[in-house]
């Protein structure tokens, strides 16, 4: 059927009708299965309950988890300050110490006074100790030196702080990952020609920071270096953060082993599904580490969600953006902007950067004018900037056929030649163009060549396309008796990889035209996938396909018959630009939606489906066309003829 003007972008006024009039800035939309798993992993401790976190990068992870953490927090978060105290029994083993959070150095001064002061007054100043500074280890610590003098610790170095909170973050986020960045480190220095290392030389790593709360950690360079990834597991599964032993070339600092410092954290890993999917393969106690899985995704569905809630997260996106406020227009086509990134009409984007990025370019050209509004024209100019700025090879491309350089008929009826509309991939730019597809028909067993495959330029799947219709011809024509025909069917001036099952339906439309001898017209391009029994299947990038072969109708003169075929299902997915919409309205080109390819041969070839299967019957199974003789068949017959 042909489609009117209102089916080709989405109804963004009936949206604007349910904007609050008052937006609250909200980041977290639509995120409520995420959100969930988040809190679920938040509410446990121990090591077996941390997550995994996919956020898509235009949703800017540290402000994802910025926004989440101001509401929520690890229920079971215990911060302490952590010290390393000299061994006067040992000093190449200093012990580590934990004191009330924000304590720490307070904690080593009274130390050094209790070490300082006569037995008389030990008493007194170890009571207080432990009054101010109850733990544990501060116990076993005095109990440890409770006889010990100045003279008995041995080097320079008394106590260290290695971890000081007076105000512990929300959460602690390890975006660039290395070993010194995660885990800290023992550094060392060399002394009159002796290598070693002390207190002042220990650096904590996010690890230690963030111990007793929430670290989020990029998986991707994490698992750039297995040892890290291994190091970070053995540290959740023991519970104790050992520093790595210096390398024997340290010399004396080879035996420097400062004590474990036991761990209670909650990790949040950061990445992407493949990383998630690599680690649950590979690593046998990935799944028990982390069993929840925060799955945010980029998309808004307004199936399930109400179009009110987006309207705070633009309110963020504006705030972010800080840019001129939107009148309702530049609502209206900010949010044509947002659907079209999601390539579905019931689906708004979530991706934060692209859609601050149009409001900075369309602010820009507002303010050239002196504008107090970003309108809708605003934004349209700055999607056609952006498209002028990515169209070059496109333009190149479309030259080419207009030169004839490329050889795509777009006027006119041809047997067995149709136009399929395919999309191209160059050096990061997405353009949608036709390209010729042409059939022959030869007398054989049924075969279909695909000359795509038979030189090596075919992909799977279009190699899968092209087999099930084949079977669909077969079901057809040839259910009872086998075909006296065979074909071939080709991407004409194709000279690159050809991949994907969308022009499968084009195929099939031009072998039944080569096969019934009946013209198809060249001003209608096709796109769509099929099912062996003919039923059209939904394709990929639709919007850019259309544009693309208006673009070349329209340089070359639209005449009223220019149009597209797609898949009835892919309708949902229409938001074509403002161009083609005024040249569908005025009736300059058409766009038709098709659930079986029988209703795309009607349109191609202007008769009816019986019409058209009656004349390809009888081209199979014409009683006069002689029977083919196989190669050996005909060998045989002259190795008879010469013995004769």
């Amino acid at each position: 059927m042909q489609l009117d003007v209102r089916a080709l972008r989405p109804d963004t006024e009936s949206w604007l009708k349910q904007r609050p009039k008052i937006c609250r800035e909200t980041l977290l939309v639509g995120q409520q299965r995420a959100l969930d798993a988040m809190t679920q992993s938040l509410s446990q401790s121990g090591c077996y309950a941390n997550a995994f976190a996919i956020i898509p990068p235009g949703l800017q992870k540290k402000n994802v988890l910025n926004s989440y953490f101001e509401q929520q927090q690890w229920q079971h978060s215990c911060w302490f300050d952590w010290l390393y105290l000299a061994d006067p029994e040992d000093p190449l083993r200093p012990l580590c110490i934990n004191v009330p959070s924000g304590t720490a150095h307070d904690f080593m001064d009274a130390v050094l006074a209790f070490i300082e002061a006569d037995n008389a007054g030990r008493e007194s100043l170890h009571s207080q100790l432990v009054s101010r500074f109850d733990t544990q280890k501060v116990r076993d610590y005095l109990q440890r030196i409770s006889d010990k003098t100045v003279g008995d610790f041995s080097g320079g170095q008394f106590a260290s702080v290695i971890v000081g909170h007076q105000h512990p973050a929300p959460f602690y986020y390890c975006d660039r990952v290395s070993e010194a960045r995660l885990f800290g480190q023992l550094g060392v220095q060399s002394i009159e020609g002796t290598v070693r290392s002390d207190l002042h030389l220990i650096e904590p790593g996010l690890l230690l920071t963030a111990n007793g709360g929430v670290l989020a950690i990029e998986v991707h360079q994490l698992l750039e270096n297995l040892n890290l990834w291994r190091r970070l597991k053995d540290t959740l599964l023991t519970g104790l953060f050992e520093w790595p032993q210096p390398s024997p070339d340290s010399g004396p600092a080879y035996f420097y082993r400062p004590q474990p410092i036991p761990v209670d954290i909650k990790i949040i890993l950061l990445g992407n599904r493949h990383e998630y999917a690599q680690l649950r393969e590979y690593d046998e106690d990935f799944d028990h580490l982390f069993p929840f899985l925060a799955d945010f995704h980029r998309d808004y569905p307004l199936y399930r969600e109400p179009v009110a809630d987006y309207f705070h997260y633009l309110q963020y996106v504006w705030q972010q953006a800080d840019v001129l406020p939107l009148d309702d227009s530049g609502y209206s086509a900010l949010l044509r902007v947002s659907a079209r990134q999601t390539e579905f009409q019931q689906e708004l984007s979530l991706d934060s950067v692209y859609l601050m990025q149009v409001l900075r370019e369309a602010h820009s050209i507002a303010a050239q004018t002196s504008q107090t509004h970003i309108n809708g024209n605003s934004v349209d100019k700055a999607l056609s900037q952006q498209l002028a700025r990515e169209s070059q090879l496109a333009e190149l491309s479309r030259r080419s056929i207009i030169e004839q350089q490329v050889r795509i008929e777009t006027d006119g009826e041809v047997i067995g030649q149709i136009n399929g509309l395919t999309v191209v991939t160059i050096g990061g730019s997405d353009f949608g163009e036709p390209s010729r597809i042409t059939a022959t028909i030869h007398y054989g067993d049924g075969d279909i060549i695909d000359i795509e495959r038979k030189s090596d330029m075919s992909g799977n799947i279009h190699t899968k396309g092209v087999m099930i219709l084949s079977a669909y011809l077969a079901n057809q024509f040839a259910r009872h008796e086998p075909m006296s025909v065979s074909a071939t069917v080709v991407f004409e001036q194709s000279y690159f990889e050809v991949d994907g099952d969308s022009a499968s339906m084009a195929e099939l439309c031009g072998l039944i035209s080569a096969l019934a001898e009946v013209p198809l017209k060249q001003a209608l391009a096709v796109t769509g996938a099929i099912d062996q029994f003919g039923n059209v299947q939904a394709i990929g990038a639709v919007n850019e396909k259309i544009e693309g072969y208006f673009g070349l109708c329209k340089e070359l003169g639209l005449s009223g018959q220019h149009g597209v075929i797609i898949p009835a299902a892919n309708q949902a997915q229409l938001n074509l630009n403002r161009e083609v919409i005024d040249a569908v309205a005025a009736g300059d080109f058409r766009i038709y939606a098709v659930k079986h390819v029988e209703q795309a041969l009607e349109l191609l070839s202007g008769l009816s489906k019986q019409q058209l299967f009656k004349r390809v019957e009888q081209r199979i199974h014409d009683n006069d066309t002689p029977t083919p003789v196989s190669w050996w068949q005909r060998l045989m017959r002259k190795i008879t003829a010469t013995s004769d």
